[in-house]
């Protein structure tokens, strides 16, 4: 076995074969297997506990390293060999790293690429094999940049990402760099019609007065932002333009004016016009090519015209004239903008990698990169010295290796990075390398036993062991497992250890409350004390105005989502039902107990009902944004949540009974059967659904109104409505080892082109919300046929947001998405575990099951196996006068 092998199964799904899993199995197994690069949508990311980044298309480089408090912009750096960058052919993702390998005539490369477990260092090891029947010299070089800066602000969903005229989530214009490691690619210019607009800039965002379209996040992304987040140049220059592209006459500028002209895709040409400055010593914008951060952008600053695009900013070195027109003139080509002042060449933007904000510098062998705008530093070491010259931001390393006949060769290097001696850990770590490849392997193993093993040091609770004949479904229950760890984060809540939602490119620090309640018994169950931390933090924060929260620094996300009463009433129901602990609901989470939380999710349809959609149920407006985000017609009155109100309503009642309050519970059950009826009469047939809207009634097909419609009224249900959902699942949205979020037939689907929520695929969360409704309905068989097949759709890894079926695949192939700005790694993936934990086995604690009996450890489904070291927990605790609000 070569150094490249060491520690790791290459087995492919079919080689882990179909007998039974009759213990938790070793993490090797779990998940991870080659993959050709040309099978993937979605390139793997990397993980340790700390941080997150991605790998990018050729050998080495990584993007979007974001370890709270630094960021990373830019990538840092390709590998070439003989001169030449060549790309990854094959990907294999482990929790621990990621391996790259190109094959080619001469020169095999194999790489691994590994964030050290909970320590800000990055590793890579090279692998180079001489396939040549004779003696030969390779020459590998590898680019060395750093571009991390650090910031205690700024991490929101769209967390801050350095750049070289700004610090700015610039989302699309990363990703056209990421490109560039295929190749020579150009990066600059951003795709997309976009409005010129003269004076004060837009907050970059989708402007909701300006587009009321789906969220289907082709060239803008929505403003989700922290709310410590500063945008410079918020005023219009003073004075006066003429000229430009759609203008007639004079426009006169002041602080506050905004003036839209025409709307044009950005290419290369000249943008011209004259511009007259009333108050010089004004700093403000002159004009904006769309609201992006890469949008281009001309303002003035002491006088003086700068230039501003894709992370690029340069400043004339002259001021002009005030109270004189000047003749400008931006010319764009693929690679470079220039600005001119009366003819004149004041400005031109270059390459990222140039010396610009990052300094490097060269002491004995080991390469120091450091921010100038921050306390940040990184330092580059080497475990095989290399020739290091220093080149622009970074440096280059070579070495030549002589090499036999089929001989192998070992590189290392290491990246540190922080704000103290980061050389000296770097070089500490690269004349070590092994045992830090080790170490890291070793934490996510240790990391992984003790999720199931109770009395653990890295959680408060564990998770339950499954032993079933079924390999295919074991491995589905432990991927969900997995993904949940993967998740996992001890340093963004400042805290105690949290999970995010997802990533990378997004989310670094960030936490939804719709996302988490896809996994929440399992949350309970394995983190029961941390669980506790995170709702009152959720609590007490504004969730009817935002979809979470920031875990760093606390304050609200985005916008308001439909299933946050959902979302939040069920993770206080599986926290409470799971450990016992009814005392919580007396503790204060902001203004109220969380008891006057509970009554307030549950009731959260009252204030929404409408007479134009019949006034029972809760119509939720017309903004698809607060639900699916891209299912334009998904809004009002639709069956799905209205069915979640419902089951509120009854586990409220059953929650007011045992705090000895029948009257309450009795108004809480009745209003939950007038709403069920309600609910009962939207139904379509078919398996389908109507959505009631002021101007009446259409019909959808989607997997929410199934998954929510089943956990609630799974018992009310009529035979045939259930024959009929259980054939339109299979028939409509099952495809392959995965399944459409929308039916393709819907009149919906050519306006919903996201592979998450529309009919070119499903969100990770919806086979594991659909697999517990086919229990719900007594298809326990299909449930787990759907969960056991989730696996092979992983590529390579574990589940991202938004699985696509692959357009032409027959049958179909499914793959995680990149498009639609969807996140490689998603914890609602989990929601296969849990439908196997409270679907298929039945362990479904809430407050009906609360009592001073010891719940049962183990629970035995015949056919499928039994779950084991179940962490449920008796009452804690005397039961609660209920406290009215």
């Amino acid at each position: 076995m070569s150094p490249a092998d060491r520690g790791h199964s290459d087995k492919s799904p079919a080689d882990r074969g179909s007998g039974a899993m009759s213990a938790v199995p070793n993490l090797d197994d779990v998940a991870g297997e080659w993959v050709h690069a040309d099978d993937l949508g979605h390139l793997p990311s990397l993980r340790n506990q700390r941080g997150q980044a991605h790998v990018n298309h050729d050998l080495t480089s990584i993007s979007w390293l974001a370890a709270p408090p630094f960021t990373g912009g830019y990538h840092t750096g390709t590998l070439t060999v003989d001169g030449t960058a060549v790309a990854a052919q094959r990907f294999l993702w482990k929790p621990w790293g990621v391996r790259r390998e190109h094959r080619g005539d001469t020169v095999t490369v194999v790489t691994d690429t590994r964030m050290a477990y909970e320590k800000d260092l990055l590793l890579w090891r090279v692998t180079v094999t001489n396939n040549r029947p004779e003696r030969a010299v390779v020459e590998i070089g590898q680019d060395l940049y750093a571009p991390i800066a650090h910031s205690t602000t700024g991490w929101g969903w769209l967390h801050t990402v350095p750049w070289n005229g700004h610090d700015e989530h610039d989302y699309h214009g990363l990703e056209r760099i990421r490109e560039t490691t295929r190749g020579d690619r150009p990066w600059l210019l951003g795709a997309g019609p976009r409005r010129l607009r003269l004076g004060r800039p837009r907050l970059p965002g989708i402007q909701r007065d300006e587009d009321s379209a789906p969220m289907l996040l082709e060239f803008e992304l929505p403003r989700h932002v922290s709310a410590d987040t500063v945008y410079p140049h918020r005023s219009s220059v003073r004075g006066a333009v003429r000229g430009l592209p759609g203008m007639s006459g004079i426009v006169q500028l002041d602080d506050q004016s905004e003036v839209t002209l025409g709307t044009f895709a950005l290419v290369p040409g000249r943008i011209a016009g004259e511009v007259r400055l009333d108050d010089a010593g004004h700093d403000g914008v002159l004009f904006t090519h769309g609201n992006t951060p890469d949008s281009l952008q001309v303002g003035v600053e002491d006088g003086r015209l700068w230039l501003g695009i894709s992370g690029e900013r340069e400043i004339a070195g002259e001021p002009l004239t005030e109270g004189r027109w000047h003749a400008f003139a931006v010319d764009v080509t693929d690679d470079h903008v220039t600005l001119r002042v009366d003819g004149a060449e004041v400005v031109r933007t270059g390459h990222w990698a140039r010396a610009r904000r990052w300094r490097a510098t060269l002491v004995d062998g080991t390469v120091t990169v450091s921010d100038t705008r921050s306390p940040a530093r990184a330092a580059y070491a080497f475990a095989v010295p290399p020739d290091v010259v220093l080149q622009g931001a970074g440096a280059r390393a070579v070495w030549r290796l002589d090499l036999g006949p089929g001989e192998t060769a070992d590189l290392g290097f290491v990246c540190a990075f922080g704000t103290g001696d980061v050389a000296v850990a770097a070089q500490r770590a690269a004349d070590d390398l092994d045992r830090e490849f080790a170490a890291t392997e070793d934490g996510w193993r240790r990391l992984w036993r003790a999720a199931f093993t109770p009395g653990n040091e890295s959680f408060s609770g564990h998770l339950p062991t499954l032993t079933t004949p079924d390999a295919d479904l074991g491995r589905a229950y432990y991927m969900a497992a997995l993904l949940a760890l993967y998740l996992r984060s001890t340093t963004a809540g400042r805290g105690a250890p949290m999970f995010l939602t997802g990533g990378p490119r997004l989310g670094a620090t960030t936490t939804y409350f719709w996302d988490h309640t896809e996994w929440s018994r399992m949350y309970a169950l394995l983190d029961p004390a941390g669980l506790r931390e995170w709702l009152v933090r959720a609590l007490s924060g504004p969730y009817e105005e935002s979809f979470g929260f920031d875990l760093w620094g606390g304050g609200p996300l985005g916008n308001f989502y439909i299933a946050n009463d959902y979302a939040l009433f069920q993770l206080v129901e599986h926290y409470v039902g799971v450990t016992g602990d009814v005392e919580f609901l007396s503790s204060r989470a902001g203004a109220r107990t969380v008891l006057e939380h509970v009554e307030r999710l549950a009731y959260g349809f009252a204030d929404r009902r409408t007479t134009a959609t019949g006034g029972v149920l809760a119509d939720f407006g017309p903004d698809a944004w607060t639900v699916l985000e891209c299912v334009p017609g998904y809004v009002h009155a639709m069956a799905s949540f209205n069915a979640a109100y419902v089951k509120m309503l009854r586990s409220y009642a059953a929650l007011l009974r045992h705090l000895g309050d029948p009257d309450g519970a009795v108004l809480a059950e009745r209003q939950s059967a007038i709403m069920a009826t309600a609910v009962l009469g939207l139904y379509a047939g078919g398996g389908r659904w109507h959505i009631a809207g002021p101007g009446g009634r259409t019909t959808i097909g989607h997997v929410l109104d199934f998954g929510l419609v089943t956990a609630a009224l799974a018992d009310h249900l009529p035979p045939s409505y259930r024959d009929e959902m259980v054939d339109f699942v299979s028939e409509a949205l099952l495809a392959g080892p995965w399944m459409r979020a929308l039916a393709a037939d819907d009149p919906m689907a050519p306006h919903s082109d996201r592979p998450d929520h529309g009919a070119g695929g499903a969100f990770c969360a919806w086979p594991g919300v659909t697999a517990y409704g086919l229990a719900r309905l007594g298809r326990r068989d299909l449930a787990a046929a759907v969960l056991g097949r989730t696996p092979r759709a992983a590529s390579g890894g574990l589940w991202g947001q938004a699985m696509e079926i692959v357009p032409g695949s027959s049958p179909a192939r499914v793959r995680v998405a990149g498009r639609g700005v969807a996140n490689r790694d998603s914890i609602a993936g989990a929601a296969i575990g849990e439908a196997v934990i409270a679907g298929l086995f039945g362990v479904e604690p809430g407050y009906h099951t609360l009592g001073p009996a010891r719940p049962a450890s183990t629970v035995t489904v015949p056919g499928l196996g039994s779950l084991a070291n179940l962490n449920l927990q008796s009452q804690r605790g005397r039961p609660l006068e209920r406290a009215h609000p």
